[in-house]
């Protein structure tokens, strides 16, 4: 969900401070429409669609994966008219996870738009990045492809339940800061099919996808460290988003938030007083010298929610070469109760901001 924010926004400080007025801060009671809002909003500085998913061969082999694509405004209203005229920054990330094989592979993209070598349409869902690309066939059905030396995926997702929107009043408020939010939805469980490779072995799989799109022009402000986030699908049919923003000082900042959606689709907006994230201790300290509470217990205690979070992969830390950015992000799985009977899920686990110079990006980039 907001993961590759930070590589969005440390590319973002290369745009003119000037030039933060020329983009549409997230306002409150933005109505959504779809299809329409799968499509790209260019008047907001910092845009993403994010799918990740669990899914499984035939023989109950089970794999998962991350396709993110972003997009970032540097000008939005460049003067030079070559094709050439740097307006937005496009980056995408590709990752695929194997618990059988301990096996973590990922790819990332990075390119200005130019004459279509990325982009992201906006009369209908469409973005993509050199060879990667995402978008709605004929009959209204998501599909993703991404193909890097290691690992690749060829996916189409049903939509499922109708579109979930996060937050309150249209916007998800990040930072005290009126404009500091995001129109933020999310696809809470896709029917999904198609095929993974990694390292060369091909597997058709089915399974169970979560799609995020997001969009606005400031998120963050200088005191946020970084954030914890969970989305999980349960087998009691209902789906939990939530996500946890760390401050530097140690404490949890009021904005953290969540979502639930029963069975039928319909939501309701968890509050930071809703629910608690609490690690377990157990950690895992990555490549880039980070080191992630990658267990943790759930409690909501209105939902009668109890549930402890783990990982079948801890080695699922995605450290980027183009924006020099290391995050978890990674598949889990949740065992617990809710309302006295027994539950269990699957589900994505993204963490940021435990290594040191993220919070340096953070800092360089709130408040614009």
């Amino acid at each position: 969900m907001l993961g590759f924010a930070f590589a969005c926004l440390t590319i973002a400080t290369t745009g003119s401070l000037g030039a933060q007025s020329a983009w549409r801060d997230a306002t409150a009671r933005f109505v959504f429409s779809f299809p329409r809002d799968h499509a790209s909003h260019p008047d907001t500085k910092i845009e993403w669609w994010y799918y990740t998913g669990n899914v499984a061969t035939s023989s109950g082999r089970r794999f998962g994966y991350q396709v993110t694509f972003f997009r970032v405004g540097i000008d939005a209203a460049p003067v030079n008219p070559s094709r050439w005229a740097v307006r937005d920054i496009y980056m995408a990330h590709l990752a695929v996870s194997d618990p059988e094989g301990r096996r973590y592979r990922f790819d990332e993209r990075l390119s200005r738009g130019g004459p279509g070598l990325s982009g992201a349409a906006t009369d209908r869902y469409r973005v993509w990045n050199d060879d990667w690309q995402a978008g709605l066939d004929a009959a209204g059905r998501h599909e993703i492809s991404a193909r890097a030396e290691r690992a690749s995926v060829r996916l189409t997702l049903d939509e499922g339940k109708p579109p979930v929107v996060n937050g309150l009043n249209g916007i998800s408020q990040k930072g005290a800061r009126p404009g500091n939010a995001s129109h933020y939805y999310s696809m809470t469980r896709m029917p999904t099919r198609g095929t993974i490779t990694i390292d060369g072995e091909e597997f058709s799989v089915t399974g169970e996808s979560w799609m995020d799109h997001e969009f606005g022009t400031s998120f963050l402000e200088p005191e946020q460290q970084g954030w914890d986030w969970l989305s999980l699908q349960l087998d009691d049919n209902r789906e939990l988003m939530l996500y946890q923003l760390r401050r530097a000082d140690g404490s949890r900042d009021p904005r953290s938030s969540g979502t639930i959606v029963d069975a039928r689709g319909n939501s309701r907006h968890l509050t930071a007083a809703d629910f608690t994230l609490t690690p377990t201790g157990a950690k895992y300290t990555g490549p880039s010298g980070a080191t992630y509470p990658v267990g943790w217990t759930i409690a909501v205690p209105g939902e009668q929610i109890a549930l402890t979070v783990t990982t079948p992969l801890e080695t699922q830390e995605l450290a980027t070469t183009g924006a020099g950015i290391a995050y978890w992000e990674g598949m889990v799985q949740v065992a617990g109760t809710a309302r006295g009977a027994r539950v269990t899920g699957r589900g994505y686990l993204e963490m940021t901001g435990y290594k040191g110079s993220l919070g340096r990006v953070m800092s360089l980039t709130a408040g614009r």
